[in-house]
């Protein structure tokens, strides 16, 4: 692993070898990778929620093969992954993402137990699970045994059935929606008010595309992937286009076998 951004006289100094930074040839460990994707800190007002995206593309934007993200991926995109979950209070995942990726409960990592405990943190985020219509299977784990009780962002229209399937399977149902649907913006007050201000979403693209749109998204961790897969899979976004791009800036950049580790943050009206 190596840093590319920022450059300072460390990562700049040639190694022994010739690689080029003191980080050249080494795996961090994953405090080392806690402090690069720290969260920022609270302000003097008090914790405010900030909203990560964790996504991985390839050189020509698929963000799966065959339908998942796994193929794209890599040993080390998934440490930072892991890093990435350890750090946040809550996961925000789209109900067709927990379909096709058979998504599980967080579990506690002891390498940051500490860590979690000094932040006031639970040992494990919660897993938030966005979907309008609750079409899904309450007989999983990720609702039947997390350690950390999973949450249901819908609308205040969601249908009752539904509701009452997930609160008996364990669930806690949060309405963040005036109709059928999640308003992103209501999603993370709701959160908030439950304590979780340390976001991280990882799609899949409709609902990065949704964040997108209603501009609540702080920062994007992107994975560019070495590779090359053609076909008509989704970008990491999907959705309606924005009136205006919204403008991101460079935070970080880190590299290994080829693959670029990125981090871009909003950039925000003085």
């Amino acid at each position: 692993m190596r840093r590319l951004f920022p450059v300072t006289d460390e990562t700049a100094a040639p190694a022994p070898d010739g690689a080029s930074g003191e980080d050249a040839g080494r795996e961090w460990s994953l405090q080392e990778l806690a402090a690069a994707y720290a969260y920022p800190e609270p302000g003097p007002g008090g914790p405010v929620p900030w909203l990560r995206a964790n996504m991985v593309s390839t050189l020509d934007g698929a963000a799966q093969h065959d339908g998942r993200s796994q193929p794209i991926s890599s040993a080390t995109d998934m440490r930072i992954f892991g890093t990435l979950r350890a750090l946040a209070d809550v996961v925000v995942v789209g109900a067709e993402t927990v379909r096709k990726e058979g998504y599980r409960p967080a579990r506690a990592r002891e390498d940051f137990a500490a860590m979690r405990e000094a932040a006031g943190q639970r040992p494990a985020p919660a897993i938030a699970v966005v979907t309008a219509s609750l079409d899904l299977d309450f007989s999983l784990p990720l609702f039947t045994s997390p350690l950390v009780p999973t949450l249901i962002l819908t609308g205040a229209a969601a249908a009752a059935d539904r509701v009452a399937a997930a609160e008996k399977a364990g669930a806690r149902v949060v309405t963040a929606g005036d109709g059928i649907g999640v308003d992103p913006a209501l999603a993370v007050r709701a959160l908030a008010d439950l304590g979780h201000t340390r976001l991280l979403t990882e799609g899949g693209p409709r609902l990065l595309g949704q964040m997108v749109a209603a501009g609540v998204l702080d920062e994007l961790c992107l994975t560019v992937s070495p590779m090359l897969t053609a076909g008509e899979a989704q970008r990491i976004a999907g959705g309606p286009a924005v009136t205006v791009p919204h403008r991101f800036g460079l935070v970080s950049m880190l590299e290994e076998d080829g693959f670029l580790f990125t981090r871009y943050g909003r950039t925000r009206a003085a």
